[in-house]
């Protein structure tokens, strides 16, 4: 079984900085495209950041030039850097991961259990 652990959230000031990361555990498996999620109170969850196994990154209008989205493959780890931090960036933070189980042609959706972005002077 393959969990997704993320770390890193926190309080920050708005135009701080805070770096979460999230790391995919388990046996026999391959990691493709990893992303990560927000969800604020009452709002719908939206795609952040995504970067797929080969590098290429794909970002929400509204972090562009803010964050950035990183991964070590051979850690199956992926880091979001955000900067410029707003309140409405407030919001739980989600790790999500296409998983390949070896052997086999099937990718499954994993998720993190979240972790709470607080944005507030």
């Amino acid at each position: 079984q393959v969990q997704l652990v993320e770390s890193g959230g926190g309080l920050v000031q708005p135009g701080g900085s805070l770096r979460l990361s999230c790391a995919a555990s388990g046996s026999d498996f391959s990691v493709n495209t990893m992303g990560w999620y927000r969800q604020a109170p009452e709002k719908q969850r939206e795609l952040v950041a995504a970067i797929t196994r080969g590098g290429s990154t794909n970002y929400a209008d509204s972090v562009k030039g803010r964050f950035t989205i990183s991964r070590e493959n051979a850690k199956n780890t992926v880091y979001l850097q955000m900067n410029s931090l707003k309140p409405e960036d407030t919001a739980v933070y989600y790790c999500n991961a296409e998983i390949r189980k070896i052997g086999t042609i099937f990718v499954s959706n994993y998720w993190g259990q979240g972790t709470q972005v607080t944005v507030s002077s």
